[in-house]
């Protein structure tokens, strides 16, 4: 399967150590926080909305806000 690049999740590490994941221009990562400090400190971020830890794994959860193929309502086709 070939992903479209603009909703490629990049990853970009500042030069004090922050790691931030982008999607076409917003904070996002379906698979755990967007942005993590060095200090440890972690921001969740979908399509560029923030959410608590506790918020960001409802969403999760119910799939709200995430790419069809991290969704879980996506079918296989044979």
């Amino acid at each position: 399967m070939h992903q479209d690049p603009k909703f490629q999740i990049k990853r970009y590490t500042s030069p004090d150590g922050t790691i931030r994941y982008v999607c076409n221009g917003k904070l996002h990562n379906p698979d755990g926080p967007a942005v993590i400090h060095p200090d440890g400190k972690e921001e969740y971020h979908v399509n560029g909305f923030q959410y608590s830890k506790d918020e960001f794994k409802k969403i999760k959860k119910d799939s709200v806000g995430l790419p069809w193929y991290k969704s879980g309502t996506a079918k296989m086709r044979h």
